[in-house]
């Protein structure tokens, strides 16, 4: 006598595939009894002048009308500041074994590097007042041109 071609492992997951296809179909027929239709009227969404989702559809009488003209696409062109490029500040910390220090700008309250090179005239200790031109270095903005004041 020939012996069955499926096996249990089968036909437990043929039972799982009908199982899953009936409650799929209960489900759809349980939103169908439950729909209140599928109209474009109920599936509308609208948003109020506070930025809430609502059902109801905004009043007329606060529309608010604006013009074409007033509305800017992109980002408006920044007016040119022309910056003096003499700044002014005091000298927070300087080593003279080593050949350098920092300067604080008296705006900006930003530290400066600043080399013994980049100095003009006489030597500088902390606590002096100067002036400095701002210069990109390798690690940030190097203070060139130092003068005491």
């Amino acid at each position: 006598m020939a012996r069955s071609q499926d096996t249990y492992i089968k036909r437990e997951k043929e039972k799982k595939r009908i199982k899953q296809r009936k409650e799929k179909q209960e489900r759809r027929e349980e939103r169908k009894a439950n729909s209140q239709g599928g109209s474009l009227e109920n599936m509308m969404a609208y948003v109020d002048e506070n930025g809430n989702i609502t059902d109801t559809p905004p009043d007329p009488t606060k529309k608010k009308k604006f013009s074409a003209k007033s509305i800017e696409i992109g980002i408006p062109k920044k007016e040119k500041v022309v910056i003096d490029p003499i700044r002014n500040g005091r000298v927070e910390f300087f080593n003279h074994s080593k050949g350098f220090g920092f300067i604080k700008d008296s705006e900006t309250q930003e530290k400066h590097f600043v080399h013994i090179n980049g100095v003009l005239e006489e030597e500088i200790e902390e606590n002096d007042k100067v002036t400095f031109e701002l210069e990109r270095g390798n690690k940030g903005m190097n203070a060139v041109r130092v003068k005491k004041v």
